[in-house]
């Protein structure tokens, strides 16, 4: 392989590698252009996109608290966990409902040998 031909392989590689920030980073980047209408200045001294400045300012805003949680896992609260947790059981209780209504409809005689608890 020539000299010149590895040289281009080696600046593409480079321009693929994502820099990741830390959540203090992302924080403090976000106060420090608090009170700024320009978000180019301190992109420009951050070393960022003013793009990515204005979406951590946005994420900042509307989630607080968990907002960045890094490695893409999301951070919940408590109740948040619930409602994600119930979220994901309730095709399983839906299609064991609809297994039941079937059962029901094509062998009436079959159910009323299922014993009913009533309290």
């Amino acid at each position: 392989m020539d000299i010149e031909l590895r040289k281009r392989l080696n600046f593409r590689n480079m321009s693929k590698i994502r820099k990741q920030y830390d959540r203090e980073f992302k924080v403090m980047a976000v106060e420090l252009s608090k009170g700024r209408s320009d978000q180019s200045v301190p992109a420009k001294e951050l070393e960022i996109r003013p793009a990515l400045l204005y979406r951590w300012r946005k994420e900042l805003e509307t989630k607080a608290e968990t907002s960045f949680p890094g490695q893409g896992k999301v951070v919940y609260t408590p109740e948040r966990a619930e409602i994600h947790r119930l979220k994901k059981e309730l095709p399983d209780m839906r299609q064991g409902r609809d297994i039941l209504k079937k059962a029901m409809a094509s062998s009436p005689g079959a159910m009323a040998n299922i014993p009913v608890h009533k309290r």
